[in-house]
Order: C-alpha cells, then structure tokens, then sequence
C-alpha cells in the first residue's frame, strides 16, 4: 500500500529530530469503480503510538461493507495536540479536495477513530472550519468539517477524564486550568453544526470510562445531531473489533455500516 503525504512539500512543523517521518495517508479504495462514500480511520495510542489493529484492519472491514477508506498516519508526541490535529484537519481537506478522482462525493468524508484518535474524531466534528479561501494552498481552501463522525471508547472530555499526564499533554499547559481543558474536550464543544455522530464504548472501559461517550451522546441529541450511541457490557480498553472476552462488541461495525448507508454513503 502506497502512502500519500498529507504535505507534497514543505510539512508544517515538521522536526527531523524528532525521528518520525511526515505525516501521511494510507488508501483503502475499493476497486470496482464505483462512487461509494469515505471514512478516514485515525488509530488510536494515547498520542504516542498508533496501534496498528485499530487501522488497516478497521479500514479493511469498512471496505467489506462497501466504503472506500484511509488510515490517517497522524504525528506523535513530542508534536504538540496543536501539530497533530493540524495533521487530522489536513487529511479530511486533502480527501475531499482529491475526492472525484478517488470515487468519493464530496459530501460523504466521515471520520473515525479509536480513544485517542476517537478525541481527534471528536474534535474534527466540533472544531471543523470552512477552510481559507485566500490560501495560497488550494487543499487548504478546502473544508474540514467531516460529513458523519465515530468516535470509539474516545476520550471526549479531558476535564472529566483527570488524567495529569493526558491533561497537560492536549491542553499543552503544565498547570491547564478548567478553561485550558474544556478547549480541547469536545463534549464541551457540541452543537447543532456537528456532523451526524455514532459512538461506541464498554462498561467495562477502565482507562476511558463510558460515560464519556454517553455525555458527548446526551449533548449531540439536546443540539439536534442525529446521533446512535452504544455502550457494551464487557471489553477492555481498545479492543478495536472485538474479541472473545467481549461478547456483543463485534457487532458495532455491521451497525457503524447501516448508520452511514442511511446517511447515503
């Protein structure tokens, strides 16, 4: 599989130093030419990893159900949230401002992604812009707001979530204050704007609890977002399709498929 470069050129804060390459995109096209609608899967890692279960895999089954898909190989620490979900924003413009020659209409670009890559799902469903017409870049004309959103067992709200290290990290303070925390928790950013939502989580989730999701459901159904929510009695933490332990979980992708064939992906 061929990656693609979110940046041709000259990659925005880009640091050698830093030892990871550019940020990048991996394509999951179905090969039927057909038009079929999109969903660019963010994996997840608590911004120092990407596990890898949670993305060629996922974008592999979103092709079984007949969409086209992408693994968006987003930057990770020490990048700043601020880099990285510069990276999440770019993927969605890059693949709406190519999608004719991909086979995707350009109002069918969802977005997914697995606890941390859940909380750049989030954010790209709430912090979306229109893009900059006077961009000398035309990708960066191009908007970023995704078309339907699935953040799974997501970390939506740092503020509830009181991880110290996680906290310092997205707010990118040492001493974030309530403000600091609420700017980069989604759940605090919901509104009638916010793209179509499906989220999924376990009960048994000890390291992001479900309540989170739950919250970020609540706020999406009182802001009019056609929303389906779906918490699970048993699982780990980032489970990414399934497994034995978790009997029932394996079925959130089958529903995740008849949620965007509704919404006409």
């Amino acid at each position: 599989m061929t990656e693609i470069k979110l940046w041709e050129t000259d990659t925005p804060d880009f640091d050698p130093s830093f030892g990871q390459p550019e940020p990048t995109l991996t394509p999951m096209l179905l090969s039927d030419g057909q038009i079929h609608g999109c969903m660019l899967v963010f994996p997840g890692g608590g911004y120092t990893h990407r596990a890898f279960h949670e993305g060629i895999h996922v974008a592999e089954k979103l092709n079984s159900m007949g969409f086209h898909a992408f693994v968006v190989n987003y930057r990770l620490r020490p990048y700043s949230m601020q880099t990285v979900f510069s990276d999440a924003k770019r993927a969605v413009r890059f693949v709406r401002y190519h999608a004719k020659e991909y086979g995707i209409p350009e109002d069918k670009i969802g977005v997914m992604g697995f606890s941390a890559g859940g909380h750049l799902t989030g954010l790209l469903g709430t912090l979306f812009d229109a893009g900059d017409p006077n961009a000398s870049d035309l990708i960066d004309r191009v908007s970023c707001r995704p078309d339907a959103i699935a953040p799974c067992y997501a970390a939506l709200d740092h503020y509830q979530r009181r991880s110290p290290a996680m906290m310092q990290y997205v707010s990118g303070k040492e001493h974030p204050l309530p403000a600091d925390l609420y700017a980069v928790s989604p759940t605090y950013r919901v509104s009638p704007a916010t793209p179509p939502c499906f989220l999924w989580h376990t009960g048994a989730d000890e390291t992001v609890p479900a309540e989170l999701a739950i919250e970020f459901g609540q706020r999406c159904i009182e802001n009019g977002v056609p929303t389906s929510i779906h918490v699970y009695p048993f699982g780990r933490h980032g489970i990414g399709l399934g497994i034995p332990e978790a009997p029932g979980a394996e079925t959130w992708p089958d529903l995740l498929g008849k949620f965007l064939h509704h919404l006409g992906f």
